[in-house]
């Protein structure tokens, strides 16, 4: 089983900047593809990035495109979410997935609070 902590929310102000963290453990080989979800009150939860383990292509939500980047330090089994230029409408629940053999792992979540 894949293991996932993420670190790295709180309360910014619109225009401001956060950088989530997440980091797996545990039967992390052959993981493919990681990513960052989030949830907002009454709201589905939606996908914000994803990477490829390998090779490192990346994949954007039209919402977040040229303001979030997500990057990966394979040695680390960590990714990041550098998350730019923040809105209230940015303020959910952040989750860490990871793919494995076609199967999802999830982390616990981190709070992201836009507001002035």
């Amino acid at each position: 089983q894949v293991q996932l902590v993420e670190s790295g929310g709180g309360l910014v102000q619109p225009g401001g900047s956060l950088r989530l963290s997440c980091v797996a453990s545990g039967t992390v080989f052959m993981i493919t593809a990681m990513g960052w979800y989030r949830q907002a009150p009454g709201k589905q939860r939606e996908l914000v990035a994803s990477i490829m383990i390998r090779g490192g292509i990346t994949n954007y939500a039209d919402s977040v495109k040229g303001r979030f980047t997500i990057s990966r330090d394979n040695p680390k089994n960590t990714v990041y979410l550098q998350m730019n230029s923040l809105k209230p409408e940015d303020t959910a629940v952040y989750y860490c997935n990871a793919v494995r053999w076609g199967q999802d792992s999830w982390g616990q979540g981190t709070q992201v609070t836009v507001s002035s």
